[in-house]
């Protein structure tokens, strides 16, 4: 999978392009950190995309995450479900 060929998954076709697009441009800026450093990444971003007024409701989040699991191994998805966990953790 090349690395923006995951935006052009059917599942995704509900959700803005400039969120895709946004979310494109943090998975660039992600990658190569470590899980230390990607946790306040995120955290960061979060509050970048809220202040921007970007937000995503649970069904295009769910269909995001489903779309990010495709192709990964067993020890990458449960990784993925950990950030996940620690990121909602931190929203509450």
């Amino acid at each position: 999978m090349s690395e923006d060929s995951w935006m052009n998954n059917p599942a995704l076709g509900g959700i803005d392009p400039a969120k895709l697009q946004m979310l494109s441009s943090l998975a660039a800026q992600a990658h190569g950190k470590s899980q230390n450093e990607l946790l306040p990444f995120l955290m960061a971003a979060m509050s970048q995309s809220q202040s921007n007024h970007m937000s995503f409701n649970s069904a295009e989040t769910e269909a995001i995450i489903s779309v990010m699991k495709i192709g990964k191994s067993p020890e990458q998805i449960q990784q993925i479900d950990r950030m996940i966990a620690m990121v909602k953790s931190f929203k509450r």
